[in-house]
């Protein structure tokens, strides 16, 4: 058998599988399930960092993957050299596209536990043949969001600067776009503005003021050539007795002359609690209230809170490592299930049964509401129906608390909502995507409009309510039960 390899440099998305989805899609061929339809549900089972909300992000990666979803000979061949593939199914794949239907909730939707995000029908080849990737895209980009949402909570200003530490080049690209969607004003990252447009930017590092023969030499310089965007390192040798008298002399002798401010300095060292509060005290002295003060150094949403309990005189943040790569809670935990297998041409629920009564799957195919209440907009509970059932405005609804089965959950004086929609219906997309910004505008409304300040508590934050109708509560019991007589 001879290896075949095409070369570090190539790199067809559609390849991005596990081998379980081949072994399985080619045993489908071969028992005649290949145009099968079948449905998949991707949810996800806890917030990470035990937070109240998580922000659905990596759609427009996934459907620009699904647009041009192929396998080019190279691939096939690859799949060749493994000798276990059946002939005819390889043919049929070198002719294959993505032909099936994705419901998705929007890029920037705030979202929850279990219910799902995306709803795949599809045959079911091509259904298995896109989970890794679907999964890559949604579960790192969503979690990325999620965490970036939490360093912003409050409106801070918060710029990304993580790209050195991401795991890799898409992981820094995409990740910096995930931040901006959720509330970060920009990245250091060039080629994620070049790509996606989220804004670049930067001032200088520790070696800018290395090159010189002073510090103020430094300072000097960079003030002459950027007068009007001008942010000063002062941490190299000594903040308070080098770094800040060299901005202040700076700021006076060079830049006042010529009509300009400096705009802010930057701590990357220290004690940023204590020295932020001396620095605002003595740039206040000399006159310079406008001068901002930006801090960086291994920050996250934890570390923040204490600085802003301690008092700190910061007005934004340069967050790494711990955004870029969410070290506190890497793993967004995004699963990929079937819910439903044609059968004599319908859609026959199917359900995954595990002794975790937490990971025992939500059969059928189903749809899922946000319910408002209709005074203040702020979001009262999810619930998923199955597909075809109504919830109607203007009357109570009662619906199931799975967690608490027992209880009469009633909902009133609500507006009801739709939150999957169509993307991509027989392969074809349904209407153009929205920009970064728009996203990112309907990301930063979601939060301020319409969900409750207590599920935005970074510590035990309240538990946002997934409901399910009466009639898909009792579709999971029923195929619950069948299985467990079998």
């Amino acid at each position: 058998m001879s290896a075949f390899k095409p070369g570090p440099h190539y790199n067809n998305s559609a390849m991005m599988m596990d081998f379980y989805e081949m072994t399985m899609a080619n045993a489908y061929y071969l028992t005649g399930q290949k145009d099968t339809r079948v449905l998949y549900d991707m949810f996800f089972r806890r917030v990470p960092d035990g937070g109240g909300y998580a922000i659905a992000c990596g759609l427009e990666s996934l459907v620009e993957h699904l647009l041009n979803f192929h396998f080019e000979p190279a691939d096939i061949e690859y799949f060749r050299s493994k000798g276990i593939f059946d002939e005819e199914f390889l043919e049929y794949l070198s002719h294959y596209r993505f032909t099936g239907d994705i419901y998705a909730v929007p890029e920037g939707t705030i979202v929850y536990p279990n219910e799902p995000l995306i709803r795949v029908e599809a045959d079911a080849i091509g259904a298995t043949l896109i989970e890794t990737q679907l999964l890559t895209f949604m579960n790192h980009q969503s979690r990325i969001a999620t965490k970036a949402s939490r360093i912003c909570r409050g409106g801070r200003v918060i710029m990304e600067f993580g790209s050195r530490r991401a795991m890799g080049n898409d992981a820094a690209n995409l990740g910096a776009r995930a931040a901006y969607i959720a509330g970060a004003v920009g990245t250091a990252n060039c080629l994620a503005d070049q790509k996606y447009g989220v804004p670049a930017l930067g001032t200088m590092a520790h070696a800018f003021v290395e090159m010189f023969p002073t510090e103020y030499e430094a300072f000097a310089a960079y003030a002459r050539i950027y007068p009007d965007n001008c942010t000063l390192l002062i941490d190299t040798y000594d903040v308070l007795h080098s770094g800040l008298p060299n901005a202040i002399r700076v700021h006076k002798e060079i830049l006042e002359p010529m009509g300009k401010r400096l705009k802010g300095i930057r701590l990357d060292s220290g004690d940023l609690s204590y020295l932020s509060k001396k620095v605002r005290r003595i740039l206040n002295e000399a006159g310079m209230e406008d001068c901002q003060i930006c801090v960086s150094n291994g920050l996250d949403e934890f570390t923040m809170a204490d600085l802003v309990l301690q008092g700190a005189a910061i007005d934004s943040f340069g967050i790494g490592e711990r955004l870029i790569t969410a070290a506190s809670d890497p793993v967004f935990g995004g699963v990929y299930k079937l819910a439903a297998v044609e059968e004599n041409g319908e859609l026959v629920p199917r359900i995954k049964v595990s002794e975790n009564e937490a990971k025992t799957t939500n059969p059928g195919k189903k749809m899922v509401w946000r319910l408002h209440n209709k005074d203040t907009g702020f979001a009262i509970c999810d619930v998923i129906t199955l597909d075809g059932e109504e919830i109607r405005e203007g009357e109570p609804y009662h619906c199931v608390d799975p967690r608490k089965p027992w209880k009469n959950i009633v909902v009133e004086n609500f507006t009801a909502t739709r939150i999957l929609r169509p993307v991509i219906l027989q392969g074809r997309l349904v209407q153009p995507l929205p920009s970064l910004d728009q996203i990112r505008a309907y990301t930063l409304h979601q939060l301020e409009n319409e969900v409750w300040e207590e599920e935005q508590r970074l510590y035990n934050p309240h538990q946002h309510y997934v409901n399910m109708s009466r009639d898909a509560y009792d579709l999971k019991m029923r195929l619950r039960d069948e299985h467990h007589t079998r």
